[in-house]
């Protein structure tokens, strides 16, 4: 189980979103309270942010150490502002690499994409289901060996077979999609998952046949005004809100709200 964080909203300084808060993503690596499975989130982290003012692709900063002992993480926290933010703190599923190839987020183009949870038995299961369910394109961008790359390259799938549709009609699609195929298998997975593509911000919290992990969000707290966040855990004491099970919310530019259950 890994811990994620989303932030879409008026421009920050990575550092308020990973150590100054009293239960950080920092500390949720070594110090979790809602971990499903584990009991660190030591195998690497990753953080994602786009230009405050380009339209450029997404900038990444990832390392296959645990967050706390990167020594330049802290330098660069104090100097990196965005008004969009994802970031991830790693626990690996058994058999599944520390590599860096398979930190999160992922990305492909303006896509950022970050996912708690795992898919049981990974490789004898669904590994060459996705693999032979994606077009080409999908199949280029998976560059590690996580069940979680897999998942976005499916969800990469589902906006280029219907490039009319939107982030949460395709992370909704390959929910369902992955839930057909963990049954025809008889294998649970859970999907927690923060995608953006710098302009909003989409968030789920889906399992099939296992517990559902936790995911919050808070919106113009005091002490992050004009701001939507997305956690695994509440980062201090607030009026987070816990997702409902099987809901995916949207968080648009103007950070209106809009929740979906299936």
């Amino acid at each position: 189980m890994c811990r994620l964080l989303g932030y879409l909203g008026s421009p920050i300084l990575l550092d308020y979103l990973l150590n100054k808060p009293e239960h950080s993503l920092v500390v949720q690596s070594y110090q979790p309270r809602e971990m499903t499975a584990g009991l660190l989130n030591a195998d690497g982290f990753g953080i994602g942010w786009y230009h405050l003012s380009k339209d450029a692709e997404p900038f990444r900063y990832k390392n296959t150490l645990p967050i706390w002992s990167d020594v330049n993480l802290p330098s660069l926290s104090r100097y990196i502002e965005s008004g969009c933010i994802i970031a991830n703190v790693r626990s690996a599923t058994p058999s599944l690499a520390v590599d860096l190839s398979n930190c999160h987020p992922f990305q492909y183009e303006k896509l950022l994409f970050t996912h708690n949870g795992f898919i049981q038995d990974f490789r004898k299961t669904l590994y060459r289901e996705i693999r032979d369910r994606i077009n080409n394109t999908a199949y280029q961008a998976i560059n590690g060996t996580t069940d979680s790359e897999h998942i976005f390259a499916l969800l990469i799938n589902e906006l280029q077979a219907s490039p009319e549709i939107n982030l949460e009609t395709a992370l909704h699609k390959t929910l369902i999609n992955l839930t057909e195929l963990a049954a025809s298998y008889q294998v649970s997975f859970s999907g927690n998952i923060i995608i953006s593509d710098g302009q909003r911000l989409i968030g789920s919290r889906f399992a099939h046949n296992t517990a559902t992990p936790s995911l919050y969000w808070l919106r113009d707290d005091p002490t992050f005004p004009n701001s939507v966040i997305i956690a695994s855990e509440p980062l201090f004491t607030g009026n987070w809100i816990s997702f409902g099970e099987r809901t995916i919310i949207t968080v648009e530019q103007e950070l209106d709200v809009q929740i979906y259950e299936f």
